[in-house]
């Protein structure tokens, strides 16, 4: 079966430009997306990137406010946090937005979460920089038996709940699916103890040799955890640089994009697929406009084949 394919909406101010998204511009993607037949809609979670090779930081759009009216604007195609950070809220709280968000979806929304952070965004909205990620493994001690319909008392280090309940819940209930981010052994670990999809995202590359080392990671963390590596969904984050693009994703530090005509870029995708993703979620360079177009493209071929 071929892999889903999910498109991630543009919620960065332009490297190079400084140019917002606007929200009409976001809403008629979304729309364009379902029309098209994608999977999948994705919100990042992120505040504010300073990156050496742009000119200066660059702020995103809230990603819960955006991703409910996405999900608000939109009728079949699933939308889904990539990925809501559990730094940047309370693990209680967060349950409560997951359950909100698959409210508003009608039981179509995908719970993406992890650890955080991006470069200096954390200081400078001062939140927590230390124990990054054991500050997640006790927040999802709190936020999976929630979204799962249990009630949780828990005290740790940094987080607690007392007789804390996810009320009300969304259509989808205690099986909302449960996509959890993890590139290193102890956040995989995570995913592969507690998630239902496990996800990662392009760092220095977007082209399958980049991914080998995690998903062999994996499957070696479902193999010590006792768990069917086939029930744990695997979903890999690249970026695809459109035709006539004019800059290279490389120079506004993206890393090496997937590129060049639809069918080189669906036959990557089938190669991505052999490799062991069920879920390919797609960044367009540099426009998103014609980026999603492009993709349309792509997807024609790749499910053709």
């Amino acid at each position: 079966m071929p892999a889903q394919i999910g498109f991630v909406l543009p919620a960065l101010e332009d490297p190079p430009t400084g140019e917002k998204p606007t929200w009409d511009e976001i809403q008629q993607l979304s729309q364009r997306a379902e029309d098209i037949g994608l999977d999948t809609l994705w919100v990042p979670d992120e505040l504010y990137w300073k990156i050496k090779a742009w000119p200066a930081p660059r702020g995103f759009w809230e990603c819960v406010a955006l991703t409910s009216a996405v999900a608000a604007s939109t009728s079949t195609i699933k939308v889904g946090t990539w990925v809501l950070s559990a730094l940047h809220r309370n693990p209680g709280l967060t349950a409560k937005v997951a359950a909100t968000l698959d409210e508003i979806s009608g039981g179509r929304f995908i719970f993406g979460l992890g650890s955080g952070h991006w470069r200096v965004q954390g200081k400078a909205f001062g939140l927590p920089e230390g124990f990054t990620v054991s500050r997640y493994e006790e927040a999802l001690q709190i936020i999976v038996p929630l979204v799962r319909g249990e009630e949780v008392t828990f005290e740790g280090e940094y987080h607690s709940a007392h007789e804390l309940v996810n009320a009300p819940s969304g259509p989808s209930g205690s099986s909302m699916p449960i996509m959890l981010a993890g590139h290193g052994p102890r956040n995989v670990g995570l995913a592969v103890e507690h998630g239902d999809i496990w996800s990662a995202y392009a760092t220095d590359s977007s082209l399958p040799d980049a991914f080998a080392e995690r998903l062999s990671l994996v499957a070696e963390s479902c193999e010590k955890a006792g768990r069917d590596p086939a029930t744990l969904t695997k979903s890999l984050g690249v970026v695809v640089e459109h035709p006539g693009a004019g800059v290279k994703s490389e120079d506004v530090g993206l890393g090496v994009p997937i590129r060049g005509d639809a069918e080189d870029v669906a036959s990557v995708f089938g190669e991505l697929e052999a490799a062991g993703a069920d879920m390919i979620e797609v960044t367009p360079f540099p426009d998103a406009q014609a980026g999603l177009e492009f993709l349309a493209d792509v997807v024609a071929l790749y499910r053709a084949d």
